[in-house]
């Protein structure tokens, strides 16, 4: 009785029947984001271009450069300056890890198995790389929305503008910082980070 008798007043004072009342409150439902909540680095995971998942535990203790690349872009020479990190900097401390995306220009239209000939013949890439991805900070990979929301990483929000966009991330896990498509691969800021500076 109580209820029946709440449904009156409250469609009383909306102006609306409890039909639609219903209807709107189901409308501002699917409107309404569910907040994010504070998540670690260490408890996220990835497809490698091979398929296989990639627990990101394993990266605990390592400082991880992570990229997301594309075939066909005016900055896709980069991937010769990250192959070249890679060589001089990597080792158990640091990791570089690419994410292919076709999300900026469709510059990455090809399979996995298409874009690990192409970085193998054209650059010798041997660093860590995955499956394609959406970079979309809202609905994207789940990397990616940990990368660019504040309310996930704990320290910034970051858009991700274009391809080989770069995010720094430290040993515990920590979001470092966000660098643009154009500092390259082999400058100090990132060299720095690689050594440990």
């Amino acid at each position: 009785m109580k209820y029946l008798l709440f449904t009156a007043l409250l469609a009383a004072c909306t102006g609306s029947s409890t039909g639609e009342l219903a209807n709107s409150t189901s409308n501002q439902t699917n409107e309404i984001s569910i907040p994010m909540e504070k998540t670690s680095f260490h408890d996220l995971s990835a497809t490698t271009i091979d398929g296989q998942i990639f627990d990101f535990s394993t990266l605990k203790g390592k400082r991880v450069l992570l990229v997301n690349v594309a075939s066909k872009c005016g900055y896709t020479s980069q991937y010769e300056g990250l192959q070249e990190l890679h060589a001089t900097y990597g080792s158990d401390e640091f990791v570089i890890i690419g994410f292919p995306s076709n999300d900026f220009g469709g510059q990455e239209p090809g399979s996995e198995l298409e874009i690990k000939s192409f970085c193998s013949k054209n650059y010798g890439v041997t660093f860590q790389m995955m499956g394609k991805v959406s970079t979309d900070g809202d609905n994207g990979h789940p990397v990616y929305q940990w990368l660019s929301n504040a309310a996930q990483n704990g320290v910034d929000d970051a858009n991700v503008s274009w391809n080989f966009n770069k995010f720094l991330v430290d040993s515990e896990g920590n979001w470092v910082s966000h660098l643009g498509s154009r500092v390259r691969p082999m400058s100090k800021e990132v060299t720095n980070f690689a050594q440990g500076k």
